[in-house]
């Protein structure tokens, strides 16, 4: 099993959001790198929820990957502001997962309190210029962050 972490805008899509549908297809990603990064998730794999271009951002909830390799529809969409035309059903070139909630954390994981915490070699979301939407997250940087959230 991997761990990874996903960011979403909550205007755009929050952990509300996300608890109310129970399960969503992670669409939408243009970034090849993190859809390379989508492309390695597995069934079961462990998923922070952590909303950006908030005030404070931060973690806010624990997803798992409930289908691996799933194309993404928006792709295919001429009305949609992810459509890709060189993108075919047979050859898609966007490929992404599909989430199931688990868990809305009691406390929101603020990212000052990550960064003081670890360090960018330890989580990849520090790193200076990191704009990725989804990224691996280190198991002992994962559980870590999981314990914080469930604590009062």
């Amino acid at each position: 099993m991997r761990y990874w972490l996903v960011k979403s805008e909550p205007g755009e899509y929050s952990i509300r959001d996300f608890e109310a549908e129970k399960r969503a297809v992670w669409d939408g990603v243009r970034n090849y790198q993190a859809r390379n990064f989508l492309k390695e998730m597995e069934e079961g794999d462990l998923v922070l929820f952590y909303h950006s271009n908030a005030k404070p951002p931060g973690v806010v909830g624990l997803a798992r990957v409930a289908r691996a390799r799933v194309p993404d529809p928006t792709q295919f969409d001429p009305e949609s502001k992810y459509y890709d035309p060189k993108s075919t059903p047979e050859n898609p070139r966007w490929i992404t997962v599909e989430l199931e909630h688990l868990e809305t954390f009691p406390r929101m994981i603020p990212i000052e309190e990550l960064r003081a915490r670890f360090s960018p070699e330890e989580l990849l979301l520090l790193r200076r210029g990191n704009r990725l939407s989804v990224m691996p997250v280190p198991k002992a940087v994962f559980e870590e962050i999981v314990r914080l959230a469930r604590s009062k």
